[in-house]
């Protein structure tokens, strides 16, 4: 296990597309969907410790949560668990854990993970994130992991890359067209 690497389980979001299972007070990262004894977050942190020591995974949620997940991921340190000063969506949760890991180790890794992913393959998620890990230790670079979409969906964002390979397995992202229409400032 490589020690500059770090991953940051997002899981403030309340769960509004699993309504009514998930309620704004329990969502349903906090819950057993698939009925194994496990809840999502208690899966994501398994499947991620297999990466990384525990002292090197973090959890990024809400403040109405902060018991929660230390509940369920005793194996987490209580330092390791942070609460967003407020709950601005992905990007901002990305940025404050981001940030805050750079001030603890600035040679740092961070995979953001979202804390309700389901992953059939893990087998095969842990090659491609490996493959990740490897492109980003020689290149300073993003590396985002997407699924190819079976259907589409106006709840999900796509990611659409240029059809050569910067380095095995690994694509540049297209950039969307700059459309001065756009207001990026209301969404920080």
């Amino acid at each position: 296990m490589e020690s500059n690497q770090y991953i940051a389980i997002m899981a403030g979001g309340v769960g509004s597309r699993f309504w009514p299972k998930s309620r704004t007070a329990y969502p349903k990262q906090f819950l057993d969907i698939l009925g194994n004894g496990k809840t999502l977050i208690q899966s994501t942190f398994e499947r991620y410790n297999k990466v990384v020591p525990a002292k090197n995974i973090y959890v990024v949620t809400s403040k109405d949560y902060l018991d929660i997940v230390k509940e369920q991921l005793p194996q987490i340190p209580v330092e390791n668990i942070v609460a967003e000063p407020f709950r601005k969506n992905t990007a901002p949760c990305i940025a404050y854990i981001a940030f805050k890991i750079h001030e603890i180790n600035p040679d740092s890794v961070m995979i953001a993970a979202p804390a309700d992913n389901l992953i059939r393959d893990e087998e095969k998620f842990f090659e491609v994130l490996k493959n990740g890990l490897r492109f980003v230790k020689h290149i300073d670079a993003l590396v985002t992991i997407g699924i190819k979409p079976t259907h589409p969906n106006t709840g999900y964002g796509y990611i659409q890359h240029d059809h050569f390979e910067v380095a095995p397995g690994i694509f540049k992202v297209k950039l969307l067209p700059k459309n001065p229409t756009l207001n990026w400032r209301k969404y920080f």
